[in-house]
C-alpha cells in the first residue's frame, strides 16, 4: 500500500525532468558591477578587449528567455556576428538598463564564452543587441536550434 504512493511521486518526477527543455544555445548579458559589491553579487573577469579586470553583476540582465529571433552576419575576421531580437520583457530591460547604466558596459556571453563588450553609451529602445563579431560556425548553428531567424531581406 505504502509503494503506490511512492511510485506515483517517482512518475511525477520523471515526467517533469522529461518536459523541462535545456536550452541549445544559452546567452548572457552582464552590466558592470561596482567593485565594492562583494562576492556574493558580482564576479570579476578579465575583460577581452582591454584586459584588464573588471567587475560584472553575477546575475545576468538578459538571458537566451529574452530573445526571439536573431540575423547572422558574416565578420571580417571570418567569424560571424548577429542581431538580437529581444521580446518585450527583453526589450524593457535593455531600455531601462541603458538609460540607468549609461557609461558602463555590458558583456555578452555566448555559451558560457565572453564574446564581446559593449559600452552603454545611448538610450536603446528598439530591443536589439549587436555583436558585430566573435560567434563561431557552431554557434550559430546552435542559436538556429533556439531561435527563429528573422528575415534578411530588405523592404
Amino acid at each position: 500500500m505504502r509503494t503506490a504512493p511512492q511510485l506515483a511521486l517517482i512518475s511525477l518526477m520523471a515526467v517533469a525532468i522529461c518536459a523541462g527543455k535545456s536550452p541549445h544555445c544559452s546567452f548572457r548579458a552582464h552590466a558592470e558591477a561596482n567593485a565594492s559589491d562583494g562576492p556574493v553579487f558580482s564576479s570579476q573577469i578579465r575583460s577581452i578587449l582591454s584586459g584588464k579586470t573588471v567587475t560584472i553583476e553575477k546575475m545576468p540582465a538578459l538571458s537566451e528567455n529574452d530573445v526571439v529571433g536573431f540575423q547572422i552576419y558574416p565578420a571580417a575576421d571570418g567569424s560571424y556576428g548577429a542581431l538580437l531580437q529581444l521580446n518585450e520583457h527583453g526589450r524593457l530591460t535593455l531600455d531601462s538598463l541603458s538609460i540607468e547604466r549609461r557609461g558602463t558596459f555590458l558583456f555578452i556571453f555566448v555559451n558560457g564564452r565572453p564574446i564581446t563588450e559593449l559600452q552603454i553609451d545611448q538610450r536603446v529602445a528598439d530591443g536589439k543587441i549587436y555583436i558585430a563579431s566573435g560567434l563561431t560556425s557552431t554557434e550559430i548553428e546552435s542559436m538556429k536550434k533556439e531561435w527563429r531567424l528573422l528575415d534578411q531581406r530588405k523592404k
